[in-house]
Formats: structure tokens, C-alpha cells, sequence
């Protein structure tokens, strides 16, 4: 799971209803991360501190012990979890608003509705070993204004749809803050800032929008 992410030194990983903390620990001690385990059952919790203080990683793991659905995550860059469906639903719009480019990573389970980016399941892996990763996108639902007219666009997560001065678009898709779609035969690729989107045709021009 925290492959997939390419969790690195400096993310910061939060795990929810983080049981006896091996996944949090595993981001400090494997990939120098910081990380927060929230767990709500009092044992697991000393259990988990215990652990933490013997993998040698107390300095860049804290244990909290709380209601993970009151948890804050608004700082974290990665979210590493193994939850059921319907957790993972309920925290499905707190996901959704989370900073652009935050990775979700969950063990087998989905989100419903929310079709991952990423699935991958090492080779040899029976159960239990299937990573889904989702990156949280940027919200671009709106009218843009652009010198061809106006780029009107709908929104479902990271999938992305709408016209271009009566023009369908295509493929439109957004990973984080990156976005790509297709007008006809031009492929659309650029990079959204707030109310701002820029970037580059496949026949070398530039573009650019604003909302």
C-alpha cells in the first residue's frame, strides 16, 4: 500500500482506525515519513505505543487514541487505510475536499462510487494485498473563458466531461491538479491553479483558462 503511494521522507501519513499501528510504522521506519495512527479502542492503542516505541520510530509516530471520524486529516499527504465499505463511504466527501494530490490508499476495499486510479496486487498475493489508490482532484466544475470560447465542465470526481464552444470534449480526467482531456483530434494537457488552468496542445500551442 505504501508503495503504491510512493510514500517518501516527506509525507505525512495518517491511517484510521490504525488497529495495533503496523501501517504507520511501517511509513517511518521504511519510508522516513512522519505518521499518525487513529485507533479507538484503548488497548490497541497501548498495544500500538508499545510497538512504536520498539521499532525505534516514536519520534516521527504519534498514536491517538479517538473517533476517527473526528479526526483531523487535513494535513496529511497520504491516507493509508484498511477500512470496510461503508466506512470508506462515510468518509467518501471528506476525502473528496481534501488538498489536490492527496494519495488514498486502502487494502481491497473501495470507495463507492470513486473509481481508483491505481489497483495493484503484487504477483504471488492471494488475499488481503490488493492496494487502491485514489489522488485527490482538484475541483474544476465550472465555466472557464478561453479565447475560443467559453470550456464549460461537469465533474465526478476525477473524471471530467463538458463543451468547448459547442464541442464535446473526451477523456477528460484529472490526477490531482493535472488535467488532460481531447477536443476533436487536440489533446488538451495543463496544470490547474485555483481559478487558472494553462498548459500545452499536442500540436505544440499553448492554452489557457480562466474561471
Amino acid at each position: 500500500m505504501l508503495q503504491a503511494a510512493r510514500v517518501g521522507p516527506g509525507d505525512f501519513v495518517v491511517d484510521l482506525g490504525s488497529g495495533d499501528g503496523r501501517i504507520a510504522i511501517a511509513a517511518a521506519k521504511q519510508f522516513g515519513a512522519r505518521a499518525m495512527g487513529v485507533e479507538f479502542n484503548p488497548d490497541m492503542v497501548a498495544l500500538s505505543r508499545r510497538a512504536t516505541a520498539d521499532a525505534g520510530v516514536i519520534d516521527r509516530v504519534e498514536i491517538v487514541q479517538g473517533d476517527m471520524y473526528a479526526a483531523d486529516i487535513s494535513q496529511a499527504t497520504v491516507l493509508a487505510l484498511f477500512l470496510l465499505p461503508r466506512n470508506l463511504l462515510e468518509f467518501r466527501t471528506k476525502f473528496f475536499n481534501l488538498a489536490p494530490g492527496t494519495r488514498i490508499v486502502a487494502n481491497t476495499f473501495g470507495i463507492e462510487g470513486w473509481e481508483p486510479d491505481v489497483k495493484d496486487t503484487p504477483p504471488g498475493c492471494r488475499t488481503w494485498c490488493t492496494a487502491l489508490l485514489w489522488i485527490v482532484p482538484a475541483k474544476i466544475e465550472g465555466t472557464w473563458r478561453m479565447p475560443e470560447g467559453d470550456l464549460s465542465l461537469s465533474q465526478s470526481f476525477q473524471k471530467v466531461s463538458g463543451v468547448l464552444g459547442g464541442r464535446p470534449i473526451t477523456g477528460g480526467r484529472l490526477r490531482g491538479e493535472d488535467v488532460t482531456f481531447t477536443i476533436g483530434d487536440v489533446h488538451y494537457t495543463g496544470r490547474v491553479n485555483g481559478d487558472t488552468m494553462s498548459g500545452t496542445t499536442s500540436s505544440g500551442a499553448t492554452w489557457s483558462a480562466r474561471r
